[in-house]
């Protein structure tokens, strides 16, 4: 009898681990698209931000760039932010893994109605809002990602500092994409104040129009990044 608990022991001990492995699903990234939804975007704006990530999931090269990692998958939710009160999760966590799933996200996220309509800029809220969704998801990613995109300063909430101090103990990378059409040297204060982690990076788009062209290359820097030690 005492051999045989010690077994079944030992079966657990062993069983336990794989049990709680079994319920993460490895992907290449975990991909948070935080998009600014401030006052300072209008409608049309905002539209444009959608159109932007959706022409991305459609486009060829992005596609087999998620196919080209290790896992072959990614996994991506879309926020909106603006102040320190206002996000909203505009499309939970899905998995990317085929072009069809790829083109199923581009449509929902062509589709996606406008949550938060007004508010502040509060990058730093966005972050402190986004990083728990990465562990409150089922996934495991090689990197998590908070891809970051906005037309302003921070005004509201807690200082850039925090906001970014935040992600980095969490060991989740941030990177930027700066819309420069108000804000002169917007990528530069991002560049500054807004990115964390390794590899971080910051690219700028002159205006909304020219952030359709700037979201694809951002987003496939992100994908093909390879893995962190």
């Amino acid at each position: 009898m005492r051999i045989l608990k010690t077994v079944l022991g030992l079966a657990c001990l062993f069983l336990a681990p794989s049990s709680v492995a079994q319920t993460e699903l490895p992907v290449d990234v975990e991909l948070v698209l935080a998009i600014d939804s401030s006052a300072s975007v209008d409608r049309f704006e905002f539209e444009l931000q959608l159109r932007g990530l959706a022409l991305a999931f459609t486009d060829p090269e992005v596609q087999a760039a998620i196919k080209g990692g290790a896992f072959q998958s990614i996994a991506v939710t879309l926020v909106e932010w603006s102040s320190v009160d206002r996000q909203a999760v505009s499309i939970p966590w899905r998995l990317i893994d085929s072009a069809e799933s790829a083109n199923a996200l581009a449509a929902e996220i062509a589709s996606s109605p406008r949550i938060v309509e007004t508010g502040a800029t509060s990058i730093s809220a966005a972050i402190a809002y986004t990083v728990p969704y990465f562990s409150a998801n089922s996934f495991a990613g090689q990197r998590q990602v908070i891809d970051i995109s906005g037309d302003g300063f921070n005004n509201s909430g807690r200082t850039m500092r925090e906001g970014r101090e935040i992600a980095r103990q969490a060991g989740v990378i941030v990177n930027g994409l700066a819309i420069q059409n108000q804000v002169l040297d917007l990528g530069g204060y991002f560049e500054e104040y807004v990115i964390t982690g390794p590899g971080a990076f910051v690219i700028t788009a002159d205006d909304y129009e020219d952030y359709i062209k700037a979201i694809r290359r951002k987003l496939l820097r992100e994908i093909r990044a390879g893995p962190i030690s």
